[in-house]
């Protein structure tokens, strides 16, 4: 039997790393040179956060670009990559009895193309797209993502794509590298010691970690996109630590790899 597909959650950071070439983006194109190509990818993305779950089910998604003040360029960028309706329908019966939407409207946004323009520059892996639901606690998420498993077995890449540090209101603005905030630091390095232990109970219940997590996590959407790569560690799994780094301050890039 072959082995599962790992799992990786993505530090996006700014959507301008679509069009860079940095520390960041070289290691996003590495791992996706060092994994074995996947027959699709699951996306759970920041930057679909509402209260319901939802499954992409086009077989073209579109390239959306939902944020605003950026160059021209930015926003005539295109990730082609195909959707694949069938996988959807599975990922319905997997977790079912929740319902899931079929979603015909949304999607890939910068949370997913931004980093898998790096990944698989020639777009030719499927891609969907999982909702975020932002009426459900960090357990629910968690434990949904459980129900995922089985899909590395079947050749899916879970990909989460957020940061486990974002704070704009403590971003410093402009191109000039600033050196990290120490509470910024303290709780990466904290939730890597947990991720490194396979201690998972802490990092769900992320409330719990004090003062450093509350400034690291003032909203919750760019956190849980981890855990639901972190629900894919099955036992004897390592994790590692692909890309690393702070931009602006306040915003981890860590990447995070399960298997």
């Amino acid at each position: 039997m072959s082995k599962p597909m790992p799992a990786v959650f993505f530090g996006h950071g700014n959507p301008l790393n679509a069009l860079a070439s940095n520390d960041w983006t070289t290691s996003w194109s590495a791992i996706g040179k060092q994994i074995p190509r996947p027959r699709a990818v699951l996306a759970i993305s920041a930057h679909w956060y509402l209260p319901a779950t939802l499954v992409t089910a086009m077989p073209t998604p579109p390239t959306i670009h939902d944020f605003g003040g950026f160059p021209r360029e930015l926003y005539e960028v295109k990730y082609p990559a195909p959707g694949e309706p069938e996988l959807a329908r599975h990922l319905q019966k997997l977790l079912a009895p929740l319902p899931v939407g079929l979603d015909k409207q949304w999607g890939l946004d910068h949370g997913t193309w931004s980093v898998l323009c790096h990944v698989f520059p020639e777009a030719n892996v499927p891609v969907i797209q999982l909702s975020i639901d932002e009426s459900q606690p960090a357990d629910f998420h968690y434990e949904l993502a459980k129900k995922l498993s089985s899909l590395r077995d079947e050749g899916v890449l879970i990909a989460g794509s957020g940061n486990i540090v974002h704070n704009l209101h403590a971003y410093a603005w402009g191109s000039r590298q600033v050196q990290p905030l120490e509470w910024a630091v303290r709780f990466e390095v904290r939730a890597r010691e947990l991720l490194l232990a396979g201690e998972h109970k802490p990092l769900i219940a992320y409330d719990g970690l004090g003062r450093d997590a509350v400034l690291s996590i003032p909203t919750p959407e760019h956190y849980l996109p981890l855990l639901y790569v972190v629900a894919q560690q099955r036992e004897g799994e390592i994790v590692s630590f692909p890309v690393e780094g702070f931009d602006g301050g306040s915003v981890s890039m860590l990447s995070v790899r399960v298997g």
